[in-house]
């Protein structure tokens, strides 16, 4: 049961980085990625979608993003939704394919974007901090049920040491996109 309790906690906590990744991931760099479009939806034929299932994306250079959708009549809409989003981006569209060509990002922008970063990497820690939480009552409830008092506290040390650990990972992700935003 102790086992179970610790392994849950720590399938939660990867779930939780792996967002937390995604999410940077999708925050403008300076540079063109795929994943910068992740959470643009478009409504298509009654139902939003993402722009990535709506057409192939692909990078042509670093500052070039290019999408080239699969039916030809969602074209516009793509285009209505980047310029909407908070990305700052303008299409264009030459009938076929849209390109999009990342301005270069003014100082105060990439301010901004890094706030955003560290906002982000915060609200994952306490994500951590709330599985730690629920894994320790869970731990208590445990303990009221059977397990003695020493298995109870090496386990609440353990999943704090797994606590510990994706803390950091946060941390290492946050700073590495703080210095791929810095770079430019």
């Amino acid at each position: 049961m102790s086992a179970s309790i610790k392994q849950q906690s720590e399938e939660k906590m990867e779930k939780a980085l792996t967002g937390l990744k995604r999410d940077l991931a999708s925050m403008r760099a300076g540079r063109a990625s795929v994943n910068l479009l992740d959470k643009i939806q478009v409504e298509y034929y009654g139902t939003m979608t993402a722009v990535n299932q709506l057409g192939s994306i692909t990078t042509p250079d670093s500052r070039t993003l290019s999408i080239q959708p699969w039916d030809k009549a969602v074209l516009a809409p793509i285009e209505k939704a980047i310029m909407k989003s908070d990305l700052g981006l303008t299409p264009s569209n030459d009938g076929v394919t849209i390109r999009i060509v990342m301005p270069i990002m003014t100082e105060q922008r990439r301010a901004e974007i890094v706030k955003l970063v560290k906002k982000t990497g915060e609200e994952a820690k306490v994500i951590l901090r709330n599985i730690r939480r629920d894994s320790n009552e869970e731990i208590k409830k445990a303990e009221k049920n059977g397990i003695s008092e020493d298995e109870a506290r090496r386990l609440q040390e353990d999943i704090q040491k797994v606590t510990d650990r994706y803390v950091a990972e946060v941390d290492k992700a946050v700073q590495t996109k703080e210095k791929e935003l810095m770079e430019f």
